[in-house]
């Protein structure tokens, strides 16, 4: 049984994708998140890589005519992250706390050329 992914550009990280799984993924600048309901489909044409079993597709710097579409599945928050702000000078600290805003969605396929690669 061979695997079949795609590693995509998105919010400015790098994720390795995979049919039927789900991924946390910043919002999109152009789509706010009152925008991004769940049942909402997305697509994402910035494809670097598609592996099919041990054909592999690389792109320079993307694929063309290369889509991953996926459904959002519900808007999510990141782990807090504690920001500690300390001045031993005047004895005085301060902490922070941060949760950045997140997307949940569900790939459902991915696409090449027109044709979906079945897993």
């Amino acid at each position: 049984m061979t695997k079949k992914y795609a590693i995509i550009d998105t919010g400015g990280k790098q994720l390795r994708v995979e049919p039927g799984r789900f991924y946390d993924i910043h919002p999109f600048t152009s789509m706010g998140l009152n925008f991004l309901k769940p049942n909402t489909k997305i697509s994402l044409c910035r494809v670097l890589l598609i592996c099919e079993g041990s054909n592999i597709n690389l792109g320079h710097p993307w694929i063309r005519n290369a889509i991953v579409r996926g459904r959002v599945l519900h808007p999510c928050f990141d782990k807090k992250k504690i920001i500690a702000k300390i001045d031993s000078k005047h004895k005085t600290r301060k902490e922070l706390g941060y949760r950045q805003n997140l997307i949940r969605f569900i790939v459902d396929s991915i696409w090449s050329n027109g044709k979906e690669l079945v897993s």
